[in-house]
């Protein structure tokens, strides 16, 4: 798989509907794809690109000059929106695309720990500087708060199981690399959850990344801050690979488009009733084309949702 794939990157990009002079901020810098892209589009307005990840912004920096010049990189959580942009001078933008989710190159190095596939130590940190990593949450989160994050964050069946064998195993010794986490994890599912297809480690990979780096409460406040930032006929695209974040973002988006609500008992013309300040430009989320799919396998549960600030 291509290292720089973008997913529904030109979906993303048009859903935008970028102003040459607009100022955008690409909230998930990764390598830079649909930086690139909205770059070439706004030769007199401005892109800020967050990551948290300094790395992504160290190799993306030369990709984006080969386009041009007049971006800024904040290595930052995307959730300090407002702050980090107020240091610029910057109130509103027109624009915010959110490409959710590990990048490719973060699940590809094995030594970030990402990834099941390969062995490594327990790690997982987009922010190589935070202190909290999967290492201290598998050796020192209580049962109880290991079993709440495999439900919640990664929908786990036999939650209780798996962290209670977690608990039984780091008595002994640390559980230190991901391959050993595996292996408690196999150990604690029944043959018939073994035998079906994908990786028996996946939902609980996902629980334990997703708390490492907070990344649903990061996402529901970047969404408030952008939203509120947003100028009229700005646009945010939020692209999310799994169902915890499409609800956060779909549940956003449709209370921002709600028109207010008023009293049936109260006689109002239709042209009176104030309308909602922003719309959503697609009620179902936009899914990647055949093409796509057959080309990159991250395409296929990818979910494309666009609103828009229209007062």
């Amino acid at each position: 798989m291509n290292k720089h794939y973008s997913v529904l990157l030109q979906e993303s990009i048009e859903g935008l509907h970028i102003q040459h002079n607009g100022i955008y901020v690409d909230g998930t810098l990764g390598r830079g794809g649909h930086s690139c892209e909205i770059l070439k589009q706004i030769p007199d307005g401005h892109l800020y690109a967050f990551d948290r990840d300094a790395s992504a912004i160290e190799e993306s920096t030369p990709r984006l000059l080969q386009v041009a010049d007049n971006f800024t990189c904040i290595h930052s959580p995307f959730s300090h929106l407002k702050e980090e942009l107020s240091a610029y001078g910057v109130n509103r933008i027109d624009g915010l695309v959110l490409d959710l989710g590990v990048s490719s190159p973060q699940f590809d190095e094995a030594e970030r720990g990402f990834s099941y596939r390969f062995d490594a130590p327990l790690d997982m940190r987009m922010d190589q500087s935070q202190a909290l990593n999967a290492y201290e949450i598998v050796n020192t989160w209580s049962y109880q708060d290991l079993v709440k994050i495999f439900y919640t964050y990664g929908e786990e069946t036999f939650a209780k199981q798996i962290a209670r064998n977690i608990e039984k195993k780091r008595i002994d010794k640390p559980i230190r690399t991901t391959f050993e986490l595996v292996d408690v994890i196999k150990a604690s599912l029944p043959a018939k959850v073994l035998n079906k297809k994908g990786h028996p480690a996946k939902k609980v990979f996902q629980a334990i990344r997703i708390a490492v780096n907070d990344e649903l409460r990061e996402l529901e406040e970047v969404l408030q801050e952008a939203l509120q930032m947003l100028n009229p006929h700005g646009r945010i695209c939020v692209i999310s690979f799994q169902s915890l974040e499409d609800r956060i973002v779909k549940e956003a988006f449709q209370t921002a488009s709600r028109p207010k609500q008023y009293d049936k008992r109260i006689p109002i013309l239709p042209s009176d009733m104030e309308e909602a300040p922003y719309k959503l430009i697609n009620k179902k989320p936009i899914t990647a084309q055949e093409e796509e799919l057959m080309e990159n396998n991250r395409s296929h549960s990818a979910k494309l949702r666009i609103i828009e600030r229209i007062r």
